[in-house]
């Protein structure tokens, strides 16, 4: 008898003749949805209508191709923004932009609606929200023009039929998840209807040479959500990352096909909308009380270089397995640093309950935070200060050397300019403001006071 659905799985694709717990694919758990397999008449009768018939390939020399012009993007109120797209964005070009549930993906891309619409014709369409929702956000973030238009839809092929038209130059697309088409039985959000909507889009953007942006889910981990193959489908991958509730929000491209992956921008939330940090060494500082486990950290987020508070506790543990809880950092690095103070200091953290802190709400994958996260528990453990007259940076080894750190140039000159005398760093780094480092206990000893 023949089959009347299949079960595919929502993280690769791999389909089943029956549900499973487990994608043995990927090895994904409660992943696999039901759909109805497009049958055999249905396929013929596409044959038949020529959908999948073929033509010849119009070609040209690539001599003769004239490139995109760089000076036509579309800039947008925000000029760290603007670097990270590559100077904005570019005409026929699809970017995705995912982000956790509130943490302000809408309320960003109105702002940009309402810079760029005031000389360009933008189009806003939402399948999540209805228009009187829309329009109180764009009143609240002053988002008024005449050249700004609204639809609701969850239709891929209506919103694909309206970018073809060619009339905006903007269109933003709030989000993936809630589109289908007509001709694709599953529900919104599956791998067929994300890859077949995305398809449709960017088909659509390009041959009528239409910005377009398209807001994306992610998962609980923060990776992008649904198939991979989106991510690859579009020109641009933006991440907005960061606390919801408050602190610091960060944009970073995780793909650019027009400019650099190592420029980020940093946002803070006020009752007006998104607003740019200039300084984000100064805001991160300012309410800083010197305090045992506490440490100013160099760091770098993509090319910018950053001050950073890191802050460290230590208490004694009352059951048999100590507790490591790291906010901004990962807990496995964090392990292992300990497992190093423990063999290469004589720190007794055996029976400590760790935490680390990072301040401001920023999620630290810089190597070089090592030292002085290092710093931070040896001072939290022994009850000492390190002199706020220091900063730290450097990568730490298994046998308690201080290893290189990337552009200790960059994170020297921060250190700097806002009034810092020494900072403690690698032995590589040959600058005079910089207290050359060797060995993790030999620096502990000397500087934890």
């Amino acid at each position: 008898m023949k089959r009347s659905s299949v079960y595919v799985c929502q993280e690769c694709g791999h389909t089943y003749s029956k549900w499973m717990g487990q994608c043995t694919n990927c090895n994904a758990w409660n992943s696999l949805v039901e759909q109805i397999p497009e049958t055999e008449s249905a396929k013929k009768a596409a044959i038949e209508k020529g959908r999948l018939s073929g033509k010849k390939l119009d070609f040209v020399k690539i001599s003769t191709i004239v490139p995109s012009d760089e000076k036509a993007r579309l800039k947008t109120e925000f000029d760290d923004l603007n670097t990270v797209l590559g100077g904005g964005i570019l005409k026929g070009s699809v970017t995705l932009l995912a982000g956790q549930p509130g943490i302000g993906k809408s309320t960003l891309l109105m702002q940009i609606c309402a810079e760029v619409a005031k000389a360009h014709d933008v189009l806003y369409i939402s399948g999540e929200e209805s228009a009187g929702q829309v329009k109180m956000r764009a009143e609240r973030l002053g988002a008024s023009s005449d050249r700004l238009n609204f639809a609701a839809s969850t239709s891929g092929n209506d919103i694909a039929k309206t970018i073809e038209e060619g009339k905006f130059d903007l269109v933003i697309v709030d989000s993936i998840q809630t589109l289908a088409m007509d001709e694709i039985a599953s529900a919104p959000g599956t791998v067929s209807q994300v890859t077949n909507c995305g398809n449709l889009i960017i088909r659509a953007a390009k041959a009528t040479d239409t910005a377009v942006v398209i807001v994306g889910h992610v998962t609980k981990e923060g990776t992008f959500a649904g198939p991979k193959v989106l991510e690859h489908l579009v020109d641009v991958a933006l991440n907005f990352e960061g606390d919801r509730y408050g602190g610091f929000k960060t944009v970073r491209a995780v793909k650019n096909r027009f400019g650099s992956t190592n420029e980020v921008a940093i946002f803070e939330m006020l009752g007006s909308g998104l607003k740019e940090v200039q300084n984000p060494s100064a805001a991160l500082l300012a309410e800083r009380t010197n305090t045992d486990g506490s440490v100013i950290l160099a760091t770098l987020e993509g090319n910018r270089p950053i001050l950073v508070e890191i802050q460290a506790l230590t208490t004694t543990s009352n059951f048999g397995y100590p507790k490591r809880t790291a906010s901004g950092f990962d807990i496995n690095r964090l392990n292992l640093l300990i497992a190093v103070l423990e063999r290469r200091t004589k720190l007794k953290l055996s029976d400590k309950d760790i935490f680390i802190n990072v301040v401001g709400g920023l999620k630290i994958q810089d190597s070089a935070a090592d030292l002085a996260i290092c710093m931070a528990i040896a001072s939290a453990a022994a009850g000492r200060k390190l002199d706020d007259e220091y900063v730290v940076f450097g990568e730490v080894g298994l046998g308690g050397e201080i290893r290189s750190a990337f552009r200790a140039d960059q994170r020297i000159a921060e250190a700097k300019k806002l009034g810092f005398k020494h900072a403690i760093g690698p032995a590589t780094v040959h600058d005079k403001f910089v207290i050359p480092a060797k060995d993790l206990r030999e620096t502990l000893i000397r500087y934890v006071k």
